[in-house]
């Protein structure tokens, strides 16, 4: 969207001050999120602008969303993205637009996954500029809204798993894969503009190239990415247990330049809860999967969420959950409490946990989850890890090792020491060794004991100013 509205002739950023129009990219998964967005919404109302929603809850809602809330000029589907720019034009002109009703996404492309590269259907974050032109030589559609050293790379989008509890396929459609050249001239693009760490997202990124006839083209394209001039790391997540094959886990554990890092998406480990969830696994295969890659990497790090109070769920079941935590040494471990979605199967699950014992089973193993965090970061202490130098405020700098991505896991806060390195001269993208001497909770606190590799001296200028 941003690319679209520069080339449109809007000046694009994420400061609302003197703004004409406020575009709130909004989230429709849960609820608390949607009221996040709500929100954001009536705060960008009040800074006097014209206000349009878009995103996943303008998508999933049209209509409705556009109903309840007269302070948006607009409410903006998935399908305006390809003129997004003559849209907020006409907003602009006071001209109003009738929202869509929302429809099943997934009906949009074909069952089969490799029919649907060939289909004429907007999906978000996939445009073919010219489809004329072999992929790795279009324009970049994308305009980088920050210049810091980390950013996101889209691998696909969409989703056709059906666990019970998620509404994202029928908003965000079935799985989409993008062209793997596409993806590495994205990258190069984005390591130009001073990236250097690409974290790969989507809904499900195991599921990547199985509509493009390569099953394994996730554990191809890792090495590829990792080997594009200035990028120092390659992070993948949102890994599906299910379809996280044996090649996978090997070529992120021990290829040079991808982070030996796992964000699965476990969400429980008791087989009777997994089950009613749609989701295959249980406590004994998860940590299977884990001690696999351990024995690959033996410092690699796991991260992965988890829901309480799902329908028919025991005290047993959150037993065994507890179990799983206890062996299951993650760095970083999201707990949600269930919540009924509209339109989802497990809205009608017999079974239905009390309110108040989901609240007491959220606190309980939120409590479980910090205290095994916490011991999981002391067990870095002494060792020796890898941190890229996210940002520089007031003296203090702070990375990230390679167990920790960005925003959802912990940090590194680089400290002073005697071991050879100016912590005065690092620079954000500064690619350095560090010796952990303390941690905070997930946090780690460690001395810089060598450079790996520098910023590039504009970009590094650049980022600090």
């Amino acid at each position: 969207m941003a690319a679209r509205l520069d080339a449109g002739g809007w000046q694009v950023s994420t400061d609302a001050d003197g703004a004409d129009v406020v575009l709130v990219n909004t989230c429709g998964f849960v609820e608390k999120a949607k009221q996040d967005s709500i929100e954001t919404l009536l705060a960008a109302a009040d800074t006097g602008a014209k206000v349009v929603a878009a995103g996943c809850m303008a998508e999933r809602y049209g209509k409705e969303l556009a109903e309840s809330l007269p302070e948006a000029q607009a409410v903006l589907g998935f399908d305006d993205y390809t003129d997004i720019a003559a849209r907020l034009d006409g907003v602009l002109a006071g001209e109003r637009f009738d929202a869509h009703t929302p429809r099943d996404r997934r009906e949009l492309l074909p069952l089969t996954p490799v029919a649907r590269q060939a289909a004429k259907v907007v999906v978000p974050g996939h445009a073919t500029v010219d489809e004329h032109t072999p992929a790795h030589l279009r324009k970049v559609l994308r305009r980088r809204l920050d210049n810091g050293p980390v950013a996101s790379l889209k691998l696909a989008s969409g989703c056709d798993r059906r666990c019970s509890f998620c509404a994202i396929p029928a908003f965000r459609g079935a799985f989409v894969s993008r062209d793997p050249q596409e993806l590495l001239a994205e990258a190069e693009w984005l390591a130009r503009s001073g990236v250097r760490e690409l974290v790969l997202v989507s809904e499900n990124s195991t599921s990547y190239g199985k509509d493009l006839g390569d099953p394994r083209a996730l554990e191809k394209l890792l090495p590829q990415l990792a080997a594009v001039d200035g990028i120092v790391r390659v992070r993948a997540s949102y890994l599906q247990p299910a379809e996280t094959r044996p090649g996978l886990v090997e070529v992120i554990a021990t290829t040079p330049g991808v982070a030996a890092y796992y964000d699965l998406s476990f969400q429980h480990s008791s087989e009777p809860v997994l089950r009613r969830m749609r989701r295959f696994g249980s406590t004994e295969r998860f940590l299977e999967l884990l001690a696999t890659a351990r024995k690959l990497a033996p410092e690699a790090g796991a991260r992965s969420n988890f829901i309480v109070g799902f329908p028919g769920e025991t005290r047993e079941d959150v037993d065994e959950l507890v179990r799983f935590l206890s062996e299951a040494r993650l760095d970083a471990i999201g707990v949600f409490d269930y919540s009924d979605e509209d339109g989802t199967e497990a809205v009608g699950l017999d079974g239905k946990v009390h309110e108040d014992t989901i609240k007491r089973r959220f606190s309980r193993i939120s409590d479980l989850a910090d205290e095994l965090c916490a011991q999981r970061a002391e067990d870095r202490l002494g060792s020796i890890v890898e941190v890229l130098v996210d940002s520089i405020a007031d003296g203090e700098v702070e990375g990230r090792s390679e167990h920790q991505a960005p925003e959802v896991d912990g940090s590194t806060m680089l400290v002073a020491g005697d071991e050879g390195v100016d912590l005065a001269a690092l620079r954000p993208g500064d690619f350095v060794r560090a010796r952990v001497t303390a941690t905070e909770g997930v946090d780690l606190v460690a001395v810089p004991v060598g450079m790996i590799s520098a910023a590039p001296p504009a970009v590094a200028a650049t980022a600090a100013s």
